[in-house]
């Protein structure tokens, strides 16, 4: 982006733009978390550069030096050979805005020491859902310098040839509006919206009274819900109407035949479908339409009926489920059965093993009938799985924990979850003192998968519930070191939440930010991260280095775009350690 001399010192008043001047201020190479730390956890910087001796910990505004200390040892990077060391000043407990000075390299950003120092990442992740919307104005009153009109009122959906059915001939027109934008396109997809749903639920099961005074702005806040399930709610009335009516089987999604342009929602006009149904976004309806009914129930007098509509969807689904166990998305054949073809995200999967056991443990928590898992293996006898859109069983084992007293589970099955994520958390702990960014993240080169910022924070997930079975605070501190990856202390120096860090991501693949002609874009999003596949051929990748490859720039499809399913986990890991850390 080319910036003129009177727009940057317009936009340094506020904040916005940094010279290259103001840029050496801060050495890139003192990686940390550029939001903040808690006065009493592990507070660590990494110093990605040829460095010996000490370091100094300075008071931002005055200078003066509040802490010294010795570099730790040098480590290797065994993604890319590189080497660092740490610096820790974990003793410093006294609130306040600090410094990390090297000699010869210069001093970090400023970061805060504090009470509650993530509450503000915790909202700002959540309230992206709020921009994500479809069907809906977003006034200034909420939404700030990003109000927009709406678009996509998806109230006058076709129903496509392969998702004819009794009353819905092809190209039926059904209404199915509301819902979340997927990602950095316009469409709806069930399958994501499965995974984030029932993260966000988890959330709120979890830690339910931290809920009480999280206040986001959003049109629905002062309501007496909590304006994480006013949030939740808006996408799960959008699942609903995926549901076909005569038999209960769910579409696999809402979609534009083709990806809309860099446009705006409003300017988006190409006609909208519902495409085929299947057991994989069925089973995933099943789950979530089971938790959200145990959840709203609790909140009758503010949404009268949706529990109960939640849980008639569930037990209908459910049974479609049993009578087409093993119904494939294949976009390619259905490509060349049916017209028009459809270019959007797949949400393709090989095995819906694994929606079975997340739905039957949603149901046996909701309805206490054992019956839902009597013929599910759980597979407890093989490692825990990190939950992706693909792979959802751990969803449910978390449920059945949350449950275990309430639904009597047996003490075998109950010790077989403990013990498997206990075991996950283990591993992930085994030599991570040794990486180079002192994180469990990244200590395998898979974990920079497309969507890597979201397997750190599913890590932190998992870690949190290892932290919240045992007490042991190992777990919590290497949670707390994955939030830590994400707002900064990682191999590219960039905070992956937009909106925040002095060193930002800026040009996300996300139609909203790339259209509004808005200089920052949509906050709260969170960047999908490094990822060596680089598939989408964009420019500017540094290398090919595993924890390396990112590039902020809006046409990274691959490394820098967003999704609700990395926003989802996200909130979680923020949320829940601000409500563990008071």
């Amino acid at each position: 982006m080319k910036i003129f001399p009177h727009l940057a010192a317009a936009l340094a008043a506020f904040g916005l733009y940094c010279s290259p001047a103001c840029a050496q201020q801060h050495s890139d190479a003192i990686r940390l978390n550029q939001v903040g730390f808690y006065p009493a956890a592990p507070k660590v910087a990494v110093i990605a550069a040829d460095a010996g001796g000490g370091f100094e910990v300075k008071e931002a505004k005055s200078g003066k030096t509040v802490l010294k200390g010795t570099l730790g040892e040098m480590r290797t990077s065994p993604h890319s050979g590189k080497h660092t060391r740490l610096a820790d000043f974990s003793a410093l407990r006294k609130p306040g805005t600090y410094v990390v000075e090297i000699a010869g390299l210069g001093k970090s950003a400023a970061f805060t020491i504090g009470d509650r120092v993530h509450r503000d990442v915790a909202e700002a992740a959540l309230k992206g859902f709020y921009y994500q919307r479809a069907s809906i104005d977003l006034p200034e009153k909420y939404a700030g310098k990003w109000a927009r009109p709406a678009g996509h009122p998806d109230d006058k959906v076709l129903v496509h040839a392969s998702a004819v059915s009794e009353g819905r001939p092809e190209n039926a027109v059904i209404s199915s509006p509301r819902g979340w934008y997927d990602a950095g396109d316009y469409n709806k997809y069930i399958v994501n919206s499965g995974i984030t749903m029932g993260t966000l639920l988890s959330l709120y099961e979890d830690y339910p009274l931290f809920f009480e005074d999280f206040n986001t702005n959003i049109p629905e806040s002062n309501n007496g819900v909590p304006d994480l399930l006013d949030e939740v709610a808006w996408n799960l009335r959008w699942m609903l109407t995926m549901q076909d009516p005569a038999d209960g089987g769910v579409y696999h999604k809402l979609t534009n035949p083709r990806f809309d342009g860099m446009v705006m929602p409003d300017a988006a006009k190409n006609p909208r479908y519902v495409v085929q149904k299947g057991t994989a976004a069925t089973l995933d309806l099943v789950a979530v339409m089971a938790q959200a009914s145990r959840v709203f129930k609790n909140f009758d007098n503010k949404f009268p009926g949706l529990a109960d509509s939640c849980i008639t969807a569930a037990v209908k689904g459910w049974q479609w489920a049993e009578k087409h166990p093993a119904v494939m998305y294949n976009q390619e054949a259905m490509n060349k059965e049916f017209d028009p073809d459809v270019a959007t995200g797949t949400y393709g999967d090989r095995s819906v093993k694994d929606e079975w056991i997340w739905a039957a443990c949603e149901m046996y928590a909701t309805t206490g009938k054992p019956e839902y898992v009597k013929n599910i293996d759980l597979e407890l006898q093989q490692p825990m799985a990190l939950p992706t859109w693909s792979q959802v069983k751990t969803l449910g084992y978390y449920t059945l924990l949350r449950f275990a007293e309430a639904v009597k589970l047996p003490a075998g099955q109950s010790d077989g979850l403990r013990r498997n994520v206990l075991s996950y958390a283990d591993g992930l702990l085994t030599n991570h003192e040794t990486q180079p960014y002192n994180t469990v993240m990244g200590k395998s080169a898979q974990d920079y998968a497309w969507g890597s910022s979201s397997v750190a924070a599913n890590q932190g997930i998992a870690l949190l519930y290892a932290f919240r079975l045992s007490k042991d605070r190992k777990y919590l501190h290497a949670a707390l070191g994955n939030l830590d990856y994400l707002l900064g202390r990682n191999a590219t120096g960039y905070c992956f939440l937009t909106g925040f860090g002095s060193k930002r991501v800026m040009h996300p693949h996300h139609r909203l930010s790339i259209a509004d002609g808005i200089v920052e874009p949509v906050p709260g999003l969170l960047s999908g991260g490094p990822n060596p596949g680089q598939q989408d051929k964009c420019a500017g990748y540094p290398n090919k280095f595993a924890d390396e490859s990112f590039t902020d720039n809006d046409c990274s499809y691959a490394s820098n775009e967003i999704a609700i399913n990395w926003n989802a986990p996200m909130v979680y890991l923020a949320a829940a350690l601000e409500a563990t850390m008071k």
